[in-house]
């Protein structure tokens, strides 16, 4: 069975199909695609790329017949790995860039095997945007914006709350100088349609936890809307011991590699005193690596630190059991006030 169906009402039942293949190239899909997506193409990127170029520069009859013949390889070997995922009659969701060829030929191929198959009519170009008008939008209003000194827990804190948004995690970000350790980071449009997708899977009445982010989080930016709504709500600043502090940095930057050190450190020169990144780099030499964190700690990220004029609550995360407690009577609190 095949079904065309637009974005709205496909987006709404996201979670209910048990398998979404986009079938793109995989360049495509590097870049950004559905979250939950699986990249089963109709065409590699070096027959895209061929067929596009036949299609444009010489013949339009022979792009199609050429595209079919490679779809129907791809198709071959994708069914082999969908039968391993799915039984026949299981809901697959289908997209490519447009709603074209390539999902429609893929698309026709598992509805006739027998699995029922929902086709998104404009592809991905009309999910791109529904995700730009839903992050422009959206009504969740109800935040407790997580803040405090570097290496305090809060990113711990946010991941064992709920509801909560990890917008680092999200962001593939630290937040800071050395903040790319943790790989690299996504495309603004595959944040953006993550960013989409968790906030489309929490209740818009919650009270949802996050963790106060600049507007930039490394190459990415936040959506505006999202920002001014951070900005205005509930501030709760997190403190912790610097002994602890450290030790949480610690296993973050444990694998930093030389080159990424001292170009980090370079970058923050403007903002260290030339005694203190002299001590840094002597201690990281040496492989004093609780000294350097102790350092950047106390003499960069504190120092560079903007603590906000308002701040409505102050928890100490010394005992994380004891802050996690505190954070959901917090929330428990707010609900009851409605």
């Amino acid at each position: 069975m095949l079904n065309e169906i637009n974005i709205n009402d496909f987006y709404k039942d996201i979670n209910n199909y048990d398998l979404i293949i986009d079938a793109r190239s995989p360049k495509e899909f590097e870049d950004s695609h559905l979250p939950t997506a699986l990249n089963l193409y109709s065409l590699n990127d070096e027959e895209h790329h061929e067929i596009g170029e036949m299609y444009v520069q010489y013949s339009k009859q022979n792009a199609k017949v050429l595209g079919a013949s490679y779809i129907c390889q791809n198709a071959s070997n994708h069914l082999k790995t969908i039968n391993k995922l799915c039984s026949l009659g299981a809901k697959i969701g289908i997209y490519c860039a447009r709603g074209g060829l390539r999902s429609t030929s893929l698309a026709t191929i598992l509805s006739i095997t027998g699995y029922r198959v929902y086709k998104i009519e404009k592809g991905y170009k009309d999910y791109r945007q529904y995700v730009l008008n839903y992050i422009q939008e959206f009504e969740h209003e109800n935040f407790i914006v997580l803040g405090g000194n570097t290496g305090c827990g809060k990113s711990e804190l946010i991941r064992k709350l709920s509801p909560s948004l990890d917008l680092e995690g999200l962001a593939n970000h630290f937040g800071s100088t050395f903040g790319l350790m943790n790989g690299s980071q996504p495309t603004q449009k595959a944040f953006e349609n993550n960013l989409a997708y968790e906030l489309q899977n929490i209740d818009e009445k919650s009270w949802i936890f996050v963790e106060g982010e600049s507007k930039r989080i490394g190459s990415v930016t936040q959506p505006s809307l999202l920002y001014s709504r951070l900005q205005s709500s509930l501030r709760v600043e997190i403190t912790a011991p610097l002994e602890q502090r450290v030790k949480r940095i610690l296993k973050d930057y444990i694998n930093i590699d030389d080159e990424y050190f001292f170009a980090s450190m370079n970058k923050i020169t403007p903002y260290i005193s030339k005694n203190s990144k002299l001590e840094a780099i002597k201690s990281y030499e040496n492989g004093e690596l609780f000294k350097v964190a102790e350092i950047l700690l106390v003499d960069y990220y504190d120092k560079v630190y903007r603590k906000p004029k308002k701040i409505d609550y102050i928890i100490d995360n010394t005992n994380e059991s004891e802050a996690l407690l505190e954070l959901s009577n917090l929330q428990s609190k707010l609900i009851l006030q409605g």
